[in-house]
C-alpha cells in the first residue's frame, strides 16, 4: 500500500460523477490510497436525484473508528453530510484524530436536487469549519456560508473575506469568469477559464478531493490550489467527469 493516504467522508453517487466515487478516482490519479466513510445513500443521476438515505450515526461512527485502527490517516475531505447531527461527529473525530480536513460544504446537487437537511450552514460554521485547514464553496454555498449576495469578483472577495475569519477559504469560480478567490490571511485571485462542456458533474467533489489528496503528498496550500484547478480542467476537457452525460439524449 502506498505511504500516502486520504480520507472521503462524503456521500454514495451510484453515477459515479460525484460524491466518494469521484473522490476515490481523484485519490488515486494522484497517486493517493483512497479510503472513504458513507455518510449518506443517493439515488440520483448527472439529470436528478430522487432520494436520500442517511447513514446512521453509530455507523459512521464506526466507519471512521475502524479505519483510524488500522491506517496512519492525516488527510480528510468531507463531500456531503446531509444532517447537523453528521457535521457534529465529523468535527468531533476531526477534533479526536486530528485530521487535516478540506470542507467542500455540499449543499445542493448540480442537477439542483437539496443535498442536506435544515440547519446545515448554521452547523458547518459553529462545528466544523473551526476546525478545517481549508472550506471549498462555489458561489451557491459561498453565498450561504457568507449570508450574502454574489454576483461580482468583489462580491465574491467579500465573502471570501466573511467566511476567511473562521478558517482559510478558496471561493471556487466556475461562474465567475473561472476565477478562484482565496483568503487565508489575504486575498489572492487565482485566474481561470470557463470550459463549456456538458461534463462537469462532480467538479466540485473532484477539486476538493485533489487539494486533499496534493497536500498528502506535500505541497503547500496556495500550490495544491493551483494544481488541483489543473487538474479538474483536464479532466473537464477530457470528459471524464459526469462521464454519463456521454449517453444522455
Amino acid at each position: 500500500m502506498s505511504s500516502l493516504i486520504a480520507l472521503s467522508i462524503a456521500g454514495f453517487d451510484p453515477s459515479g460523477g460525484a460524491g466518494v466515487i469521484a473522490d476515490v478516482k481523484t485519490f488515486h490519479a494522484l497517486g493517493v490510497y483512497a479510503t472513504a466513510v458513507i455518510t449518506a445513500l443517493t439515488a440520483q443521476n448527472v439529470r436528478r436525484v430522487a432520494s436520500i438515505e442517511p447513514v446512521p450515526l453509530e455507523f459512521i461512527e464506526q466507519e471512521l473508528d475502524l479505519l483510524k485502527e488500522v491506517y496512519p490517516l492525516k488527510y480528510a475531505k468531507t463531500g456531503m453530510l446531509y444532517s447537523t447531527d453528521i457535521v457534529e461527529l465529523v468535527a468531533r473525530k476531526t477534533r479526536d484524530y486530528q485530521l487535516e480536513l478540506v470542507v467542500d460544504p455540499v449543499m445542493v446537487a448540480g442537477s439542483g436536487g437539496k443535498l442536506s437537511q435544515k440547519g446545515l450552514v448554521k452547523s458547518f460554521k459553529k462545528d466544523l469549519l473551526p476546525w478545517a485547514r481549508l472550506v471549498t464553496p462555489n458561489l451557491q454555498e459561498a453565498q450561504q456560508l457568507a449570508g450574502i449576495t454574489i454576483l461580482t469578483e468583489e462580491d465574491a472577495v467579500r465573502a471570501a473575506v466573511k467566511i476567511g475569519k473562521i478558517c482559510p477559504v478558496v471561493v471556487t469560480g466556475g461562474h465567475l469568469e473561472g476565477k478562484d478567490i482565496f483568503y487565508n490571511g489575504s486575498v489572492t485571485v487565482m485566474e481561470g477559464e470557463i470550459i463549456e462542456s456538458p461534463h462537469t458533474h462532480g467538479s466540485g467533489c473532484t477539486y476538493s478531493a485533489a487539494v486533499t489528496a496534493l497536500l498528502a503528498r506535500g505541497l503547500e496550500l496556495e500550490d495544491a490550489l493551483v494544481e488541483a484547478a489543473s487538474f479538474v480542467k483536464s479532466a473537464i476537457k477530457r470528459g471524464m467527469m459526469g462521464t454519463l452525460n456521454q449517453f444522455s439524449d
